[in-house]
């Protein structure tokens, strides 16, 4: 499934029509048509603005949900752990 069908998948899921997407992230109804279709590919501008509606951008994007995401980036990602000195390092 590509990013046309997810948005499109996203916008059914809150009951949305093109129109009101469209309008929500400040496109006319025949972009948000070409989006879903995969013709387009979505600015950031736009993402940004669908997803205070809502939209699970991330979802779009990549395919993967965004609910419990902070869970991993608490997790061990290879690097030595900051202590509290070393975080009131200032750089000028």
């Amino acid at each position: 499934m590509g990013i046309g069908a997810r948005l499109k998948s996203e916008r059914l899921r809150l009951g949305l029509t093109q129109t009101m997407l469209g309008a929500a992230g400040g496109v006319e109804v025949n972009a948000q048509g070409r989006y879903e279709a995969g013709v387009r590919i979505p600015r950031a501008d736009y993402l940004a603005s669908i997803a205070k509606v809502g939209i699970d951008v991330l979802y779009v994007v990549t395919g993967q949900r965004m609910q419990n995401r902070a869970a991993d980036f608490t997790g061990d990602c290879g690097l030595p752990p900051v202590s509290q000195s070393e975080s009131k390092i200032r750089v000028h």
